[in-house]
């Protein structure tokens, strides 16, 4: 059974810990958590019984409570945290329904927040919801007006629950940034810092409110979709008011009804659509699965729930379409350096091996060899992975895409098995690259480019006296960021043992030599027992010495790898 919010609220942080941690130790064996449970010992004993399968993770995700329902649908976009079974039951996890709140609790709620009596701001409301989410609520409703609406209402206390679980995870997160190689290379921190800001966004109604009048403006040019409109006068951070969709999910359709309507339009244009969002307008929203896509009764598609959107910046947005591209042409070198471009290189970062493996993955794409035909989103997923197993972290916003474009082609095939995906997405991607082009041909754009040249025409000589002055009086200074943490640092440290580790042994030689001259009535095996002791403890270093060298030191990298 999940927890409600109010036995969760009323744990003490300590057992709510212990809890948790009793989740990572029944789940030891799985790659996330296999390091940070070595590393807790005793406090993660191995568990009796058989290993857990990702059904029955899932299912444990879930009981956690709503925050690790959200991190079960964030991880569903890192394919490099979890083994393969449990990444694809993850990416069949959508919000559960909870036990529904009494009507009291929402109508106080709903008080509360509009600071207006219910009877006064609705003629008619609903008792029992339409749907109950982990996070929120919805009721039917009607306005004085006869529109009728959709009210969502936030959970009492679910902030301080969220608060609570997300406190435990991120000092879980940066313990296994400090102890654990995987968190060296991910930063779980710093992904469970993304995640946090992500949920508080979702958390703030008036936030969705914004989110749907902006995608409503961004979805004009395709008349049939539509997004339900806020009514601001009833929205407030614990509540949003809405049009009420009368409509059906898309996996509701009869075969029937797909033989007697044709859906392709509707799907070609949803794919465009997002397509637009995030290459054009840089947003993606990050649950578009079925559930949130309904086929309304006017025969137009409508999307909800807009909560969980996710903003890309300019130049990745660029980067990721022009990723894209290469793919769909086959150009594995050239999509290796878009991804490159878009990523943040480790100190093991192995070049030749990336970009063999993701051009042999390209490949595979552009000839169509995956299981279930064209597949961008799986694309994306398999580039994340293979991007942290090769020493190069991947933002977010790819594995982010990739989940998305997934749930996006789910929702096509169930309007239309037929449609050719690919047939849609590259003449779009294709005529938003020369949007682009055009946009930065602009007189705008032109207008931008030329106060940035001439900013540098006019600063240049000055930098350019600035520079040469201190060449002159011998003050110019070099930092390099970082050093304490680099690899450098670390095989400096390493000489300065070894020598001092010899040099303690030699010296222990050389005493032991000469108290084996001293007459003493302390003796072993016939010789002085401290000169013997000495001498064993100078044979132990010596051979670590000789041990350390023959199998810890790496042998250096070939010259011939191309620089990064």
């Amino acid at each position: 059974m999940s927890e409600t919010p109010g036995r969760t609220g009323g744990d003490n942080r300590a057992l709510r810990a212990a809890r948790i941690l009793a989740f990572v130790a029944k789940y030891r064996h799985i790659a996330a958590f296999s390091e940070l449970a070595s590393v807790h010992g005793n406090a993660l004993a191995p568990q009796p019984g058989a290993a857990p399968d990702a059904e029955a993770f899932v299912r444990d995700l879930e009981s956690l409570g709503p925050a690790f329902v959200k991190l079960g649908q964030a991880l569903a976009t890192r394919p490099d945290l979890l083994p393969p079974d449990v990444h694809r039951a993850l990416g069949r996890m959508h919000d559960r329904v909870e036990p529904q709140l009494p009507y009291d609790v929402v109508r106080a709620r709903i008080e509360d927040s509009l600071q207006v009596r219910l009877t006064k701001a609705f003629k008619d409301f609903d008792p029992d919801p339409l749907g109950s989410a982990s996070l929120a609520q919805v009721h039917r409703a009607r306005l004085r007006d006869g529109r009728e609406v959709a009210v969502k209402v936030r959970r009492p206390d679910i902030e301080h629950v969220i608060a609570i679980d997300l406190d435990i995870l991120s000092r879980l997160a940066r313990t296994a940034d400090k102890v654990t190689q995987t968190g060296r290379r991910v930063h779980f921190a710093d992904w469970l810092d993304e995640f946090h800001r992500s949920l508080l966004g979702e958390l703030d109604y008036c936030a969705e409110a914004r989110n749907l009048e902006r995608f409503a403006r961004h979805l004009a040019p395709y008349p049939g979709l539509y997004v339900p409109q806020p009514v601001w006068s009833l929205c407030a951070p614990a509540v949003v008011t809405m049009d009420l969709v009368h409509g059906r999910s898309v996996l509701a359709l009869s075969g029937l009804l797909r033989t007697e309507r044709d859906f392709c339009g509707l799907a070609a244009d949803l794919l465009r659509a997002y397509l637009d969002q995030t290459y054009l307008h840089g947003e993606i929203h990050a649950d578009p699965h079925p559930g949130n896509v309904l086929l309304g009764s006017d025969g137009r598609l409508a999307v909800i729930d807009l909560g969980m959107i996710v903003h890309v910046p300019p130049q990745r947005r660029e980067r990721l379409l022009k990723f894209m591209l290469a793919a769909l042409d086959g150009r594995g070198e050239d999509a290796a350096s878009e991804a490159i471009g878009v990523a943040v290189r480790l100190e093991s970062f192995d070049e030749v091996r990336y970009r063999r493996e993701i051009g042999h993955l390209v490949g595979r794409y552009a000839v169509r060899q995956a299981d279930d035909g064209l597949a961008e989103g799986r694309l994306l997923i398999e580039v994340v992975r293979i991007s942290v197993a090769c020493g190069l972290r991947p933002p977010a916003e790819l594995g982010m895409l990739g989940r998305t474009l997934l749930n996006l082609q789910q929702v096509a095939h169930a309007l239309a098995p037929q449609l050719d995906i690919e047939a849609v997405a590259r003449p779009h991607l294709q005529r938003l690259m020369r949007q682009r082009l055009t946009r930065s041909l602009s007189l705008s754009g032109l207008a931008a480019e030329s106060l940035e040249l001439q900013g540098l025409l006019r600063d240049g000589p000055r930098k350019l006296q600035a520079l040469l002055s201190l060449l002159a009086d011998n003050r110019l200074q070099v930092s390099v960021a970082g050093l304490e943490e680099s690899r450098l640092m670390e095989a400096l440290q390493k000489i300065a043992n070894r020598i001092s580790t010899g040099a303690i042994a030699s010296a222990l030689i050389m005493a032991s030599a000469i108290i084996m001259r001293i007459d003493t009535p302390y003796t072993l095996f016939g010789y002085p027992a401290l000169a013997l002791v000495l001498f064993l403890i100078a044979c132990l270093l010596g051979l670590g010495l000789i041990v350390s060298a023959l199998f810890g030191d790496r042998k250096a990298p070939s010259r011939r790898s191309p620089p990064p």
